[in-house]
């Protein structure tokens, strides 16, 4: 099932809340948008997919030429910037923007996925969860607040990778997930997953174990230094782009947090920010418009900066977007944000140091 189809049509409606209604409906933010932006294109999806995957073939060459310890710092750069580009074109994927077709969005899901160690159908599963209950604090599955008393009780690890190095927290996520929620995104047995999904998952988790083994025989037929120097290094790089966008994405000071009947699923999905991260935009696919891509997560990444030009009248005060460079968002984000209070909606990530005051 693809991710657009999950999100239940009553979480759409307003219910009882404790705090202010929005001034706009989904309809209104629909209509201000040209209808051609809703539309996947075929062949402009498989241009961006073939044009990454060209790149990324062309560094590896360009390397393997060059095979010079002077030039390998700048391709484990833009070697793991391309996977994360790469990866961003499965995103599409796994929410059926990149077609209309299930059958192709599966298979350049794995295509894209696969290489780059990312369970396609796992993840794309889980995210489906993530986008249908953000800005819910008690549902959301991606870096998403934890109470006070959970902080504190938070053992020595988590914290670590929560809240210390977060740039390293993708592959635990995947076999982990986050902070009060159990399971695995390999496993068909995880709470993830619906018993009608088994077969998704364990494919994707089989294709994953084969891509393992290749790098094994690679390791074997070459040595360490070379898995080091040709994939290791450019996936880690891949791994800190995927989860610094994401924290950015969803951790910000200013970024209201929800409970209960409090949450409706346009509230919560503008509980997100834009940020620019300069001339990468374009590499990794204008992934930073991403409150547009919240509130219609079936629209085609090419045409998100069309859609966020059009709905930025409509939502007036509730668009988000930051401007200062990625490094300082960072920086303040990762100083002030580690929990929220443990009652009440509408309420804002806290500082660790506020902590008891």
């Amino acid at each position: 099932m693809q991710a657009n189809t999950v999100i239940a049509e009553d979480t759409l409606k307003p219910q009882s809340s404790g705090s202010p209604e929005l001034p706009f409906t989904l309809q209104d933010i629909k209509a201000a948008i040209p209808a051609y932006c809703f539309e996947p294109s075929v062949v402009k999806s498989l241009g961006y997919f073939f044009l990454d995957v060209s790149i990324i073939a062309g560094l590896y060459a360009l390397a393997g030429y060059i095979n010079s310890w002077w030039f390998f710092p700048i391709f484990w750069v833009a070697q793991g910037t391309m996977f994360w580009a790469l990866f961003v074109v499965g995103h599409d994927c796994g929410h059926g923007s990149f077609s209309k077709l299930k059958w192709l969005n599966n298979l350049i899901g794995h295509l894209s996925h696969i290489p780059i160690l990312v369970p396609y159908h796992g993840w794309r599963i889980s995210h489906r969860t993530h986008h249908a209950n953000t800005g819910n604090i008690d549902t959301d599955e991606s870096w998403y607040p934890v109470s006070e008393t959970k902080y504190n009780q938070m053992p020595w690890y988590e914290k670590l990778f929560r809240f210390y190095v977060p740039l390293l927290a993708y592959p635990i996520y995947l076999f982990k997930r986050s902070p009060n929620r159990e399971g695995s995104h390999f496993l068909p047995s995880s709470p993830l997953f619906r018993p009608s999904e088994k077969w998704d998952v364990l494919t994707s988790s089989a294709l994953w174990v084969v891509m393992v083994g290749f790098l094994g025989w690679l390791t074997y037929e070459f040595g360490w230094l070379f898995l080091i120097k040709y994939y290791l290094v450019p996936y880690i790089i891949f791994v800190m782009w995927l989860d610094l966008v994401t924290f950015l994405h969803h951790t910000e000071p200013d970024i209201p947090w929800y409970r209960g009947d409090d949450w409706y699923f346009l509230k919560g999905a503008l509980s997100t920010i834009d940020r620019t991260y300069g001339f990468i935009d374009p590499i990794h696919h204008n992934i930073g418009t991403h409150v547009a891509h919240h509130i219609f997560l079936n629209m085609p990444h090419y045409h998100l900066l069309t859609a966020t030009e059009a709905i930025k009248p409509i939502l007036g005060d509730y668009y988000r977007k930051s401007e200062e460079p990625i490094w300082k968002s960072f920086i303040r984000s990762y100083q002030t944000c580690h929990f929220v209070s443990d009652t009440g909606s509408n309420i804002y990530y806290q500082p660790a140091n506020k902590k008891g005051s």
